[in-house]
Parts: structure tokens; C-alpha cells; sequence
């Protein structure tokens, strides 16, 4: 009889009708607990659930696969991890399996029509597994020939630039480090990345504004705050470890604000599973304000912020703008404030749903705020003009010299586990002269310098035909990209696809003609090489680099690590004479480390300061001394950014698409949204009840996405997600959401953020269709 813990789910999703209950209006407490033991049970057996879970987020153990939120310095909790941690957890120390026997018995058609939660579901694959050109089926195969069908291929190819080599923000620093190298050593800069997808609109707006596209900020300055605003992010399910932080913050008198089309139950009130007050009484009381913002509008609020700041700064000289920091420390703060004089507070209001008196009680806040810290995730940085957002969040900060002092600063808060790291890394499609030259004169290799592709320009490239052959390192690629027909349609174009990868997910069956699946170790898996067992490394999104070591047996003694892998194929590529020691750097970790102590800047005695407790931090000039190198005359930099107002057609609505509770990222944990009181669908749409109205739509319709983009240069007008079940919720008036994947096919290719080129995936125009369907 199989154990009830290696039985993966059935395809039985209900989207058609829900259960629809009221949102809550807290998060964690009890159910966070017993979902996080649960997931762990079904997937691992109670034994592994309680042996795994102690070493999450532990020194002596491995760092969490989901988010980047950074953990303590100094003490540390027995339960260092939340729930969605937990089945990050679950999902990869699962008992189930996908061994040769399951690729016999399930075609690539038929896995095609499976659910993304089935296929996730399904287990750890055990071997790696080829697809023929016109084969139905993987089949199973020998890591020597994997390498070298990939290698014949790329060599195939007339140039390297037809090759585009993806990234995962789950990477380890060691695997990214050697993949960038290995990519460039081939000939190419096509290095496109998850962070394309998410915060590349904060990296390109902090590295123009402060010298450095990280934030500036640590974990510790959060706890001493005197302001916290949270603006387009949900923490309570994307980040919810930050709620304890802000709890903390919140006992010490800090102040709260929220910023966000949604009400977010983990930003109302936090009951932490960890004490007393969580567990058995009501929590605490986080948000001490909520302004449901319409999308799109933050600019708009930061810079009505910053109008009325330098007006109260003209009434009472000296008590609102820092002018020792503007005068000495900063570049364009007259043209800025000249520029904010004349805001016209009709457009203000349009563009954020919001009236003046809100505005002005938040502004009160920052003008007597000490010490205050501005938060962001993709709410921010998936529209056409989240670059300018983050400039004028960055103005507002900067004005009152809230940066390089303790409790102050700017944090975009990371998604991924390292996606932080791997830039810092190398994975970038663009990395400076500097960096490109320190790699060359470390390993003797020549390396290009012409900029590849971002994630974008990939797809688009393949679509093009001008890139024959996609690699990924772990990810989801075709489930996470925008524009789901056309992203799906330039996979199929390519002639290889290779995914790196622990389990089965979209991007395995939407292949080119030559497809491979290579597994690997996860982050809780030991690590045994020729030189002894391994331990890799991490950067949190508060730029501390540290040890992760898994402790479980592998999944199946057919896994390589993920070094592993690129060593391999580069010595199946390049050959044993290639400059670059691949077999010795695959056998010895730190043998990779003093490549990057001597390559990557910051990371002097990496072996060394990586052993230490808490790992080290990297240097961050802003945060450190105030000062702002990087700059075009080292000094931050204010700037005036023209107003972008949102502006919608009668009868359609500005779609956001977001994560359900039981997703990270694309990965689908379960079908139930508990904090927004959705049970066992995915294929929903939250509309707020008086647009319901006027649309002349019930609560409970089925409905199409039809995607509206004029602008589109390709000709293709409209874009359409079918089947949606129509929820009615509170959120901003004008405005809907959905989950991705699922509604990632009304997001065009093309629209995306100026400067970064992020898809908007934030600010899409939308009309609800009945559906001509009458089930889901």
C-alpha cells in the first residue's frame, strides 16, 4: 500500500464554484501552524517534518528555497520560518517521485493537459530524462550523454548570441557565479534573469538615484524605525516573516502605514504563532493607517508627499527638509522642488483614488518622523512607469535625509531566495567593464562585452528566430513570462530547451524539438563532492552573504548539484584544456569561493567571513557613510519625474495579477487563498461590488479576461484568459485582480516599464466578457 504521504493530489480543481467566504483580517495565528505541519506530513511523513523543519533558516542548516527576507543577527528562534517557508520546505523534501517509470506511463501531451498544481505535485524527479525530436515520451538517459547533446547542440549553433541561459533566483552563489562564467566563456551576455520579471525597475531606479540598485537598509533598522510604509506589497503571504519585524517595530512605537489597491489581512493585524498574544489572543494591530491606493497611483502619492513637504519646509524654514544632507550630500534638489510647485491635486486625486485630507495625514507622519523606512516589492515595479515611482519614493527619502542612519532608508524587499545574489554574482545581461575585465585577467578566458538579452528581449528574440537554443537554471520560465500564447509559441521555435529543475512544472512540457530535463539537489539535500561535503552560499534582501547546508539524503543517487551540472556541461562543452578547472571547482566549493573573493567586488575573504555565525555583510555605500558612488557626480540625486496618470475607458478596469496564499511565485502549493477567503479555485477575478454594478455583472459570473493594448506593435490588439469566476471584493474602485500563472496571457510581451523593461503586470486594461462558456 502506498503511504498516504507519497500520494500526489488528483486534477480536481473546482473554479466553477468556489468557496467564497468574507477576507480575513489577520494572518498567521493557529492556522498557520497547522497548515505548515500538515503540508509537511503529507508531503514528508512526521518524522522528516520535525527533523527538516529544525534546521530552516539555521546556522548549522539550510537556507529557506523561498523568500530573501534576511534572518536575525545574533539569537535566533527555535521556528525560523514561516508558513509558506514551510511549504517551500514540504514541496522539496517530498517522499514522492518522478522516476523513468512515470515518464514511460504519461505522455508529453498529456502531462500538457495537466494542471500546474498536478504537475507540481507529483514529486522530486529522479534522472535525467531526454525528449526526441517527434518522440511522445521523455526517456531516460546518462548524464554524459545529457552534456553532450546540449554541447552539440550549442556548438551547433552559427553564433553564441542564438543561445539565451536563464537564471533562478534560487540559485546558489557558487552555481550563478560558475554559470555566468561558463556563459561567457561560450560568447555570450544572454543572461537574462527571474529579477527581469520583478525588481529590475528598483535596481535601475536606486542605481540612478543613491549609486547601488540594492536597498539600503538592515534588518535591525527596521525594529528601531519611527515610520514604516509598506507600499505595493503583501507581506503576510509573500514575506511573512517581515510581520514579526514589524511587530516588533510596532512594540517599540514605530508607526505603520499601508499602501495598496487590496486590503492585506498580514497588514491589518499579526497573530504571531510564536507568543502568547498570537496564539490565544488577538495579535497585534499593525497598520496604523491603510490608504487603498488605485494602481498605478503611487507616483502620483510620493510626489503629493513631497509637495506638501517642501511647502511646510517654505512656512517654517529649517523643520522639514534635511538641508545640511540636501546642501552637501545631493545633486537636483532645486529642480525638483521647482518641478513639484506646480502639482496639479485634480490629477493627484484621479490618479490615486485618494482625497487630499488622506495625503495630507500620511505627509504629517513623514514630516515628524525621525527615522523612516519606505518598503516595496512588485506592486512598485510592474508598471510602464515604475522607474519614475521608485525616483519619487527615493525624492521623499532623500529630502529628509532618511538614509545612511540607523532606522532609515530605502527596501525593496527581494522575492526570491537568492535572487539578490546571483546578480551580485554575475547573472546581469549588462555587468560593468570592471567586473567582465576581473574575469578575464582571474581565468584567461576573452568574454564579450556587447549587452545580451533580459527576459524580454529573449522571448522576443526566440519568437524572431535569432535564438535557437534556451537554457534555464532552475525557474518556471514559460508559467512566469508575460504573454503566455507568444511566450509558449517561442519556446516551441527553439530547437533546444533545457531545464534545470527538482520537479515537474509548465516549462517541461512546453519544449522546443530537442528537450531536456536535468534534476538536482535542493537546499536541503547533502552535498557530497571529491573534496567532502559542500555547503553553498546566499545573499538575503538585505545584502547578508551566509552558509546553507543541507542535511537529507538526496531524492535519488542519479542528482547532481547544481555546480554539478554546469561543470559538466562546460566540460563536455569547452573540453578538459579549457582554462577554467571545471572538475576541480565541481569537487571543492571553496575552491569556487577564492574565484569570487578575487572577482566579485566586496567579497574579499569570502572563505573566511562566510564561516563566521551570521555570514558578513556586503559594503553598501549609501547605507554605510552616506555616500553615493555610482552616482554621475557621487552624490544622490533628485529628480524630476513627469506625473503618468492611469487612464482607463468606461466599462474596463485596470487588472493587477498577484499571488494566491498557497503559491510562491509560480510554484502552486495548494487551491485555497485563505486570507482573501477563497477556497479550492485559482481561476478567479476580485472585482469590487460597485463596479460589479456597474458592469452589470453578478457575483459568482463566469467571465473572459480580454486584455486591451492599442499600443501594441505587433498588431495584436486584444489578448483573452478564459473562464474566470467572478469574486466580488474590496478592492480599489477601477480596480481587478487575478492569480498568475492563470492570467499572465492578458499581459502583452511588449508592454512593459521604461528603463527596466519589466512587464506591466500591474497596470493591465482590462474588459470582463461573459463567458461563452458555462463552466470553468
Amino acid at each position: 500500500m502506498v503511504p498516504m504521504t507519497r500520494k500526489p493530489p488528483v486534477d480536481d480543481v473546482n473554479d466553477d464554484n468556489p468557496d467564497v467566504r468574507e477576507p480575513k483580517r489577520w494572518a498567521a495565528g493557529i492556522p498557520g501552524v497547522a497548515v505548515s505541519l500538515n503540508r509537511g506530513v503529507q508531503q514528508m511523513g512526521a518524522a522528516r517534518t520535525a527533523r527538516t523543519l529544525r534546521l530552516l533558516n539555521q546556522r548549522e542548516g539550510f537556507d529557506c528555497p523561498g523568500c530573501a527576507w534576511p534572518e536575525p543577527q545574533g539569537h535566533r528562534k527555535l521556528a525560523e520560518f514561516c508558513e509558506n517557508g514551510a511549504k517551500a520546505v514540504a514541496e522539496e523534501a517530498t517522499r514522492r517521485r518522478v522516476g523513468p517509470e512515470f515518464f514511460a506511463e504519461h505522455s508529453v501531451a498529456e502531462l500538457a493537459g495537466r494542471t500546474d498544481h498536478w504537475l507540481g505535485q507529483q514529486g522530486r524527479i529522479t534522472h535525467p530524462v531526454l525528449l526526441r525530436p517527434g518522440a511522445t515520451h521523455y526517456e531516460p538517459v546518462d548524464w554524459a550523454t545529457a552534456f553532450e547533446v546540449i554541447a552539440g547542440k550549442l556548438r551547433g549553433l552559427s553564433t553564441p548570441d542564438e543561445a539565451a541561459f536563464y537564471t533562478s533566483g534560487r540559485t546558489s552563489n557558487e552555481a550563478a557565479f560558475l554559470y555566468q562564467l561558463m556563459v561567457r566563456s561560450f560568447g555570450t551576455n544572454n543572461l537574462p534573469d527571474c529579477s527581469n520579471m520583478c525588481h529590475e525597475s528598483s535596481g535601475a531606479a536606486l542605481a540612478e538615484t543613491t549609486g547601488i540598485g540594492k536597498g539600503s537598509v538592515t534588518l535591525a533598522d527596521l525594529t528601531i524605525a519611527d515610520l514604516i510604509v509598506v507600499v505595493g506589497q503583501n507581506p503576510g503571504t509573500n514575506h511573512p516573516r517581515m510581520l514579526s519585524a514589524l511587530e516588533e517595530a510596532k512594540g517599540a512605537g514605530a508607526k505603520i502605514v499601508a499602501v495598496n489597491p487590496l486590503p492585506e489581512a498580514g497588514l491589518l493585524r499579526f497573530k504571531n504563532p510564536q507568543n502568547a498574544r498570537g496564539l490565544l489572543g488577538r495579535g497585534t494591530e499593525l497598520a496604523d493607517e491603510f490608504l487603498q491606493i488605485r494602481l498605478g497611483g503611487d507616483q502620483a502619492l510620493f510626489q503629493a508627499i513631497g509637495h506638501l513637504l517642501l511647502a511646510w519646509e517654505d512656512e517654517a524654514p529649517g523643520t522639514v527638509v534635511d538641508r545640511d544632507f540636501v546642501d552637501t550630500r545631493s545633486e537636483g534638489f532645486a529642480e525638483y522642488a521647482e518641478h513639484l510647485r506646480g502639482l496639479d491635486w485634480a490629477r493627484v486625486e484621479r490618479a490615486t483614488g485618494l482625497d487630499r485630507a488622506e495625503i495630507e495625514g500620511v505627509a504629517r507622519m513623514f514630516a515628524e518622523s525621525e527615522r523612516t523606512i519606505v518598503c516595496w516589492a512588485m506592486g512598485i515595479t510592474q508598471h510602464k512607469h515604475s522607474v519614475p515611482t521608485i525616483r519619487e519614493i527615493a525624492n521623499v527619502v532623500l529630502l529628509r535625509g532618511m538614509i545612511g542612519k540607523p532606522g532609515a532608508g530605502l527596501c525593496p524587499v527581494r522575492g526570491h531566495s537568492n535572487v539578490q545574489g546571483d546578480r551580485t554574482m554575475g547573472i546581469w545581461e549588462k555587468m560593468p567593464e570592471k567586473f567582465l575585465a576581473a574575469l578575464e585577467e582571474e581565468f584567461g578566458v576573452d568574454v564579450p562585452r556587447e549587452p545580451g538579452l533580459d527576459t524580454v528581449g529573449a522571448i522576443r528574440a526566440m519568437r524572431g528566430g535569432k535564438v535557437r537554443a534556451f537554457f534555464a537554471v532552475g525557474g518556471n520560465f514559460v508559467a512566469a513570462a508575460p504573454d503566455t500564447e507568444v511566450t509558449e509559441a517561442a519556446m516551441r521555435s527553439c530547437e533546444l530547451t533545457v531545464q534545470v529543475s527538482t520537479k515537474l512544472n509548465r516549462s517541461h512540457v512546453v519544449h522546443g524539438e530537442t528537450a531536456l530535463i536535468l534534476p538536482v539537489r535542493g537546499r536541503t539535500e547533502r552535498d557530497l563532492q571529491a573534496g567532502g561535503e559542500q555547503f553553498v552560499t546566499v545573499e538575503d534582501s538585505m545584502s547578508v552573504v551566509h552558509r546553507s547546508r543541507g542535511r537529507l539524503e538526496p531524492a535519488s543517487d542519479q542528482l547532481l548539484s547544481e555546480v554539478g551540472v554546469v561543470c559538466g556541461l562546460a566540460l563536455a562543452l569547452f573540453g578538459p584544456e579549457h582554462p577554467v578547472p571545471w572538475a576541480e571547482l565541481a569537487g571543492d566549493y571553496d575552491l569556487i569561493r577564492e574565484h569570487i573573493a578575487r572577482v566579485v567586488p566586496g567579497c574579499e575573504d569570502y572563505n573566511a567571513r562566510v564561516r563566521l555565525p551570521d555570514g558578513f555583510v556586503l559594503p553598501n555605500a549609501p547605507r554605510d557613510s552616506r555616500e553615493f558612488t555610482g552616482t554621475r557626480d557621487d552624490k544622490a540625486v533628485f529628480t524630476a519625474n513627469p506625473l503618468t496618470v492611469l487612464e482607463v475607458p468606461e466599462g474596463r478596469l485596470l487588472l493587477q495579477t498577484l499571488r494566491s496564499h498557497d503559491q510562491y511565485n509560480t510554484t502552486i502549493y495548494g487551491l485555497d487563498d485563505r486570507y482573501r477567503g477563497i477556497k479550492d479555485a485559482r481561476r478567479v477575478v476580485l472585482v469590487n461590488p460597485d463596479d460589479l454594478t456597474g458592469l452589470g455583472l453578478a457575483d459568482g459570473a463566469i467571465v473572459d479576461l480580454v486584455g486591451e493594448w492599442p499600443d501594441d506593435p505587433t498588431g495584436r490588439v486584444e489578448r483573452r484568459a478564459e473562464r474566470f469566476r467572478v469574486v466580488s471584493y474590496p478592492t480599489a474602485r477601477g480596480c481587478a485582480a487575478a492569480y498568475f500563472p492563470e492570467a499572465n496571457a492578458v499581459v502583452p510581451l511588449d508592454s512593459t516599464a521604461d528603463q527596466s523593461n519589466t512587464p506591466t503586470s500591474k497596470s493591465i486594461v482590462v474588459r470582463l466578457e461573459v463567458s461563452a462558456h458555462n463552466h470553468v
